[in-house]
Parts: structure tokens; C-alpha cells; sequence
């Protein structure tokens, strides 16, 4: 079993594929796709998570958001991983892991 968390941002920066400042339609298109291939995400205000079980697997959401953006002159993407091995469902139990954390520090 194999738990690969990534932490990525993707989105085009070519004047053709933006509206102004705005890449929220690009980048919905993204998000729509990650949700259609049910994989495990959470999206975040700078970045979408995601949980897969493999390197591949996380790799394959990679590509498939570029897909997204293929039309786009120019895309900018950011990645980070954290991969464990014997793990799953990470996106909740990570966070879950320091609320118990704060629950203890607020009760002492």
C-alpha cells in the first residue's frame, strides 16, 4: 500500500488563456477533470491536493490537468509530493492528526 499526497498548482500564463488577472475558468477546468477521474482531492485557495496510490497514478493527474491547458501558450505548474508507504486516506488523516494535537494544547 502506497499513500503519494501532491500538492500541485497549474495555470496558464499567456494573455490568450487569461481574462485579466483571472485564470478561475482555466483553472476550474482543471478541477473538474481531477473530480471526473475519482481520485481523492482537496481544494485549496493556492493549490489542489491530491491522494493517489501510486507515483503513476499522481503523475497521470498531472498530465490530465495539462490537457486542460493544452490550447494555452505558455502554463505554469508548481508540484510537491510526500509519499508513504503502509498509508491511506492521508488528506484526512493528516489534518485530523494536528487537530488532535490542538484539541490537547487548548484543553491543558
Amino acid at each position: 500500500m502506497l499513500s503519494v499526497l501532491l500538492e500541485f498548482s497549474m495555470f496558464p500564463t499567456s494573455d490568450e488563456c487569461r481574462e485579466g488577472a483571472s485564470v478561475s475558468k482555466q483553472v476550474s477546468k482543471i478541477v473538474d477533470a481531477i473530480d471526473r477521474s475519482g481520485v481523492a482531492y482537496q481544494l485549496t485557495p493556492m493549490g489542489t491536493v491530491i491522494e493517489a496510490s501510486s507515483m503513476r497514478e499522481a503523475l497521470d493527474i498531472v498530465a490530465l490537468a495539462y490537457e486542460q491547458l493544452e490550447d494555452c501558450e505558455r502554463v505554469y505548474s508548481s508540484l510537491k509530493f510526500d509519499i508513504r508507504k503502509n498509508c491511506k486516506n492521508r488528506l484526512k488523516t493528516k489534518i485530523e492528526s494536528v487537530e488532535k494535537v490542538l484539541k490537547r494544547g487548548v484543553n491543558h
